[in-house]
């Protein structure tokens, strides 16, 4: 059962992921633009280069806070990501622990001390 619904998480995280690719691409598209344009400001001399790095850059900005839903895919990559590193890692159950008093152990461990 615990399998089943996480199946049904990662199928429902891989929706979310591929609804919100267009939106990831901008975003990822928007943040780069920001970083150049950033940039270009800061090598600006000119008042008249600086106001219009920062009137395209309010414009990119507005694309990139349109698009912040956007995370929501990226947690679902996230998700999915965790889930298909841990797969196939399963518990080990440790039925019958042996103790420091069982007589087996202490006689294997005798006669290996024995052979030596």
């Amino acid at each position: 059962m615990k399998k089943f619904l996480i199946f049904l998480l990662a199928i429902a995280a891989l929706f979310i992921l591929l609804a919100n690719i267009g939106p990831l691409i901008l975003l990822g598209v928007s943040v780069y633009l920001l970083y150049v344009i950033f940039k270009k400001f800061v090598k600006s001399d000119s008042m008249a280069g600086k106001v219009i790095w920062v009137l395209l850059g309010l414009l990119v900005l507005s694309v990139a806070l349109s698009n912040i839903y956007a995370v929501l895919g990226l947690a679902a990559l996230y998700f999915l990501y965790v889930l298909f590193k841990n797969n196939g890692k399963e518990e080990e159950i440790i039925f019958n622990k042996p103790s420091e008093n069982d007589p087996f152990t202490n006689f294997e461990r005798q006669w290996a001390d024995m052979n030596k």
